[in-house]
Formats: C-alpha cells, structure tokens, sequence
C-alpha cells in the first residue's frame, strides 16, 4: 500500500487529493513556490518543501526539483494532479525511474493521446469515429491553406499538442486563415512547446460531451457516464453537468462504449477522459458523435461525476495505480440525480476575461452540505498571483433533478462575497438565468451567441448600491451600536445633537462626478437615505467591506462594485488624464507587434499581442489613429498600465 503520496501541483487540486489521501491513512507531502509559502495546500499538507520560484517553469514544472523532493522525504507514490505535469510523459518516466509509483496512466499511452494527429489516427484504427480534417506532417501554410479549401469553411486550427483551448482557432473565411494559423502557432509555441497544428471540420451546432472512464493493469475497463460541457468561452468550459440534458439511453451506451474502445486501444490505465463532439443541429443522434481528444488525468471537472455516482475518483486512482482491480464492474456502476459546476474565476468580463489579480480582501462561502460542495484553495487575506490560473473556486450543486440543481447553485453564487479582485460571478448567473440553458438547449457557440445577454456593458451602479455604502460608513459594519448593546450615548451614531437629530451628507464619486447621499438619522439607530431628493430603499443581503485603498466594496447577488469616496482636493484633471495610446491590461509578456511607427490604422485594428496566463490577448485601435511609436518589444515582460505604444488621433482615414 502507498504510504507516503507527494502531490506535484498546488491549489484545489493538492486539497482535494490530500483529503482523499489522509481519508486512507496516506501520508502527504507538498510543494510550494515562492508565492505559495503560506497557501492552503501546504498547511494542510503533512510535510511540504520549496521547489523554486513563483513562475511554474522554474518550480510546478521543474521536474527535477519534484524528483529530488519525493528523493528526499521518502515519498514512494506521486500524484499530479491536472495542469502542469500531469499529461507529461517524461515526468511519468522519471517517477518510474526513480522507483516512485505514478498515479496516472503510463507514459506510452500519455504520448498516444498527448498530440491530436497521432490520436485522431489511433482512433480511425480502432474504429472509433473521427471529426473530418487534416493532421499531416507537411506543416507549409501552403498545405495548411490548401486542406482548409478542401476540407471546407468554417473549419478550426488546433495545436497538435494543445488542450485547454490554447492554440485553437476558428477561421470562417478563407482570407482569415493565415493570419488565424500564425496566432495559435505562437500561442502552441508558448503553451507547449509544439507549435504544430491539425485542421478541422467545424460543426456549426457543437456540443462538447466528455466520458469519464476507468482502466485499470489487468486489461478491465469501465466508463462512468458523461459529462456536457457545452457551455465554453475562447474554448474554455465554464459550465460543466453531469449528466448531459438530453440524452437518452442508446446514445449514452454507444457513447461509453466508444470511450472504453478508445481507452483500450492505448493500454490505458487509470483515470481518463474521452472527448466527443456531437452534432445537435438535430437534437442527439448516435450517428452525430466524433472523437476529438482524450484528456489523459482526472479532470477539473470530475466533481461532477462523483456526486452523481457516489464515487470518490481519487480513491480509485490511488489503488489502481497501486495494483489493485477496479473496485466496480461496468453493471455495478450506476448514477442518480443531476450535478452542475462552475468556476469561479478572479476575471474581468466587462475586459475581455482578462485576469484579475491582487488579495482578497473580502472572501465568503455559502455553507457547504446537502447538495452544496465548494472546492478552495484560497482565503480572505490570500492573493491572486498573475503567475499561476486565476481560479478561486469551483461551485458545485447536485440535487435529484436539473432543474433544482440549478437553482441550488444559483442560490450558492448569490450568496458568495468577493472583494480585492473582479470575478465572473455576475456573468455566471446570467448564463444560469438564461432560458435557454434552463431548457437544456446548448452548444458550443452559445455564450457568443447570446453574448449581448450574458455580457451586458457594466452599467454605472444603481442608487441603492450608493446607499448601502453611505449606511456603511455612517454606521460601520454590522448592526448598530445600540442594537449590539452599547450604552455610550457619546458612540451612538444616530446623529443626535443638543438641538435635535441631525442630516448627514456623505460624498461619492460617480462617472467622474459628485454625488451625494444625505442620511437622516432617527432615534434608536434608524436612518433614511436620500439621493436627488427621493428616498432610497437598501436592498436585503447587501454587505460592504472597506478596502485597502480606501475605496468602498459593495456586493450584492453576486456582484462587486467598488465605490469611491469623494476627494474634494483631487485635481479635476486627474480624472480625465488618459494616455495617448494603448497600456497593458494586466501583466504579461508581448508576444506579437502588429503595427509599424507612421502607419494608419481604423479603429478596431490589432496592433499588438499579450500573454497573461498563457492566453494570448490581442489589443485593438480604439479609433481610427496614426501609430507614433511602439514602445515594446516582442518578448518583453510588461506590468499593467505600461505604455504599449503611441499613437496620433486623426480625424478620419482615406477611404
């Protein structure tokens, strides 16, 4: 039996593996980063150790450190969790190596599934079905370009050895496609090291539905039913359920048969993914789905599965890989009820999802139980680094049926205070509102489809948000001092005065102007507010918190907005001071210049390309202007607000 387990990774994933662990007696140890010294995961570790610097190259991803680490502790079992290394052979290698048991599946199958053109070609053996394409050897843009033609528009470019949306790209247009192929070539580059790319067929009703399966050494497999992970952003999944709406038994039996068909034809053990695309330009047909990757680890999103199973999936992997049989037979493995996910992620919606880094200085949970689960790594007080993926948690409801699990989860988001960072919680609820996916009628395409809905342009906070900050400010957090029992008429904030209670105006800024709240105050600790003269109600279940920049967080059904109290001394100009040109958005590296100095450009034209998070964002004109000057290169690093480069305003541009 494994004694002792390291957990290669950090964050949620560590947790979760170290729970399962310590439930069996295992022993744990973790590694840690620089930034990492105080997170959750190495307190809750049994034993933990630095591996290096806070950039993942230099410590997540150094796989000598790890190695000299279970060296060191007498670890005898490693884990990798997701991300990082958990997909790479040469880690899987170098743990049997060095005796350590890998809990994952073995090198050569990590290889066979880790790049999509061998996969594809694995699968047409086995007779598992294919999505149309190219994934040749001959990479010439002239090749490229040529099978794009046949293969027939819209189609998408995938890095061959991507995953996680990262080097994919969809082309609807032939004039689109060279510049498309160089973007998610230097995005593969960057991710992994692979700039290699396989053309696809795009299915114009996509839905993207994953089968989770278990092998184990002695050649059994089993499939444990599926989960629908339509619901993406920039490929990205940001609702996941198990199980899939809409599918019916047949469709299903197909489905996991193909899956353990897929996991066998590359001596796969231990816990996996299979990925399908399924048309359902027509609803879900068993003729309608194609193999598309295998995800060669236990998933983000496995939480899923295991509330409607019943099933702990780190448990399983554990005694596979520690030569046990799988624990049930393909009969014996049943699910009930319905169970959704969401991530929630230190993001800004309202900027193109860029990340959102800083401390958490507000961070509060629903409590977990009867059908909530709440996987976390972080606490108030706890900081988003920019060095590592901004996910603060991921939210999961499960309940008998789809629609009460949707309606526990948006209860849950509604109830979560965050502060110090921007989130996607809003835009969370929104796609949870949406009637469409409350009909189960997804794919792919439907948050840009229905992005105007989900992705409202962020509206100036309402009157009451201005007033519950006013409360909070005039009466402090909480209940009042006389409802909390304070008997020092002098601490009353009930605005009392030897010739009579007194008003209270409190000053804000909104869109660059004053705005003032007038508090009345009444006896017993009451007060009124008053905005223009009308009387403002404060909503139920608004809290406020203060930050450390003095701002005033306010948060209410999900959403955060930070107000900021009038300065009188402020200059007048501070406020409209912008720079000519275009800043970074959050930090990163340039990865791309797309503009000379002198050149005209339209508004909306990409000038320049920014890595954050190992995404790349492409920056465009904000109107119609004349370059000056760039003031980076590609490959420097540049902090948020750093000038990109410069430009001219011109009036109009020549036709």
């Amino acid at each position: 039996m494994i004694e002792k387990l390291l957990v290669a990774n950090r964050g949620e994933i560590a947790i979760r593996v170290m729970r399962t662990a310590r439930n069996m007696g295992i022993c744990t140890v973790g590694v840690y980063s620089s930034a990492d010294a105080e997170a959750a995961h190495v307190r809750m570790a049994d034993e933990a150790y630095f591996i290096g610097p806070a950039p993942a190259r230099d410590s997540y991803l150094n796989i000598q450190a790890i190695i000299n680490v279970a060296r060191a502790c007498g670890a005898t079992a490693v884990h990798p969790g997701y991300g990082f290394l958990s997909e790479n052979a040469e880690f899987a290698e170098a743990c049997a190596k060095e005796g350590l048991t890998f809990i994952g599946p073995p090198a050569a199958a990590m290889r066979a599934m880790g790049l999509k053109d061998r996969a594809k070609g694995i699968m047409q053996s086995a007779g598992v079905a294919v999505v149309p394409g190219y994934a040749g050897d001959d990479q010439s843009v002239a090749r490229l370009v040529e099978e794009a033609e046949i293969i027939g528009y819209p189609v998408l470019i995938k890095a061959v050895a991507g995953g996680g949306g990262k080097g994919m790209r969809y082309v609807e247009r032939a004039q689109e496609f060279e510049n498309a192929l160089d973007s998610a070539r230097r995005e593969a580059k960057s991710a992994f090291g692979d700039s290699r790319v396989l053309v696809e067929k795009f299915v114009s009703r996509p839905r993207h539905i994953e089968v989770q399966i278990f092998a184990d050494s002695y050649g059994e497999c089993v499939h444990l039913f599926e989960r629908d992970c339509s619901l993406q952003r920039r490929h990205q999944k940001v609702v996941e359920e198990a199980l899939a709406p809409g599918m019916y038994g047949l469709m299903r039996e197909s489905m996991g048969a193909a899956a353990v068909k897929a996991a066998k034809a590359v001596g796969y053990v231990g816990a996996g993914t299979v990925e399908f695309i399924v048309d359902a330009s027509e609803g879900l047909r068993q003729d309608r789905f194609w193999f598309m990757e295998m995800n060669t680890r236990l998933q983000v999103e496995h939480p899923v599965t295991e509330c409607v199973t019943g099933l702990d999936l780190v448990e399983w992997q554990i005694r596979v890989a520690d030569g046990e049989r799988l624990p049930l037979k393909q009969s014996e493995v049943s699910a009930r009820g319905h169970a959704i996910e969401v991530r929630l992620y230190a993001e800004d919606p309202d900027r193109g999802f860029l990340p959102s880094v800083g401390r958490l200085e507000c961070l509060k949970f629903p409590d977990a139980g009867a059908g909530l689960r709440i996987d976390s790594a972080v606490a108030e007080g706890d900081y988003v680094w920019p060095h590592y993926d901004p996910m603060i948690a991921k939210i999961i409801a499960s309940a008998s049926n789809r629609s009460e699990a949707i309606l526990k989860l948006t209860r849950a988001l509604r109830g979560i205070r965050v502060a110090g960072v921007v989130t996607n919680s809003a835009f969370l609820l929104r796609c949870l509102s949406h009637p469409k996916f409350r009909d189960g009628d997804i794919d792919t395409g439907f948050i840009e489809r229905f992005g105007d809905m989900l992705l409202p342009r962020a509206d100036c906070p309402s009157v009451e948000i201005f007033a519950a900050a006013a409360r909070f400010l005039v009466q402090g957090p909480g209940t009042s001092e006389l409802a909390s029992g304070a008997v020092n008429p002098w601490s009353k904030r009930d605005g009392f005065r030897v010739g009579g209670r007194a008003r209270q105006v409190v000053s804000f800024e909104r869109n660059g102007e004053r705005l003032d709240v007038v508090v009345e105050f009444f006896r017993d600790g009451v007060s009124q507010y008053y905005i223009a003269g009308s009387l403002v109600d404060i909503p139920s279940g608004v809290s406020v918190t203060r930050l450390e920049c003095r701002d005033i967080a306010v948060m209410h059904e999900g959403m955060t907005f930070r107000i900021k109290v009038f300065d009188p001394f402020a200059s007048a100009e501070s406020h409209m001071a912008e720079a000519d040109g275009v800043v970074a958005p959050t930090p990163g590296k340039v990865t791309a210049v797309l503009v000379t100095s002198g050149q005209r450009v339209v508004r909306g034209t990409p000038l320049l390309s920014v890595e954050a998070m190992k995404m790349e964002h492409t920056l465009l004109a904000p109107a119609d202007v004349t370059i000056a000057s760039i003031e980076v290169l590609v490959g420097d690093q540049v902090k948020e607000g750093d000038v990109l480069a410069l430009f001219d305003k011109v009036s109009e541009v020549e036709q």
